[in-house]
């Protein structure tokens, strides 16, 4: 009995992932990955790095971030706590829906993550306060591979549904791009 189900979303790759509960009035289990079962949404690799997230305030907005190649990564991304509205934005050349972007509702009650392929970019805002992230990654992270791109680029026309409360330094001075902005090799 598969305990995960993987629905396509309108970005190729990118995937919207139904954890099932397994529960009785002590509580209940919920699987939060399988290789196997994400097999069929790509998932090919160990996991390489799992990374747990806490943010504080409402509005607040971290993103948008990835890595280049060769150290581009999957990311099951879930929501352990509170609520966020979670965002993969294309970054692939070449591909059709490039920078294009899709958001999903994340949240410890509805039980869904996000699972990111290669060559995308991440970032969320945080719809409650008190917001916990997991994320599974498919590759070590490298510094020297970590990019960003700014979260009010015009050219992503990202709608980010409150007004931005916190974003960090570092955020803040991620880079527009331009229109010969040719994206990242996968």
């Amino acid at each position: 009995m598969n305990r995960l189900t993987c629905t396509d979303l309108p970005l190729k790759g990118l995937f919207l992932i139904d954890h099932h509960r397994i529960g009785d009035n002590r509580g209940f289990l919920s699987r939060m990955f399988c290789m196997g079962e994400l097999a069929i949404a790509g998932w090919k690799k160990p996991i390489a790095q799992i990374n747990y997230t806490s943010t504080s305030k409402i509005g607040t907005v971290r993103g948008m971030h990835f890595q280049n190649p060769p150290y581009s990564e999957m990311k099951l991304v879930s929501c352990i706590r509170g609520k966020v509205w979670d965002v993969a934005l294309d970054l692939r050349e070449g591909s059709p829906t490039f920078l294009q972007w899709h958001a999903e509702i994340l949240s410890s009650k509805n039980n869904k993550s996000l699972l990111i392929p290669e060559g995308f970019a991440h970032g969320f805002q945080a719809m409650t306060n008190n917001v916990e992230l997991l994320y599974c990654h498919s590759q070590e992270y490298n510094e020297e591979m970590e990019a960003a791109l700014n979260v009010s680029d015009p050219m992503l026309k990202i709608n980010w549904p409150l007004e931005i409360s916190e974003l960090s330094k570092k955020d803040q001075k991620n880079l527009l791009i331009d229109k010969k902005y040719k994206g990242v090799q996968v």
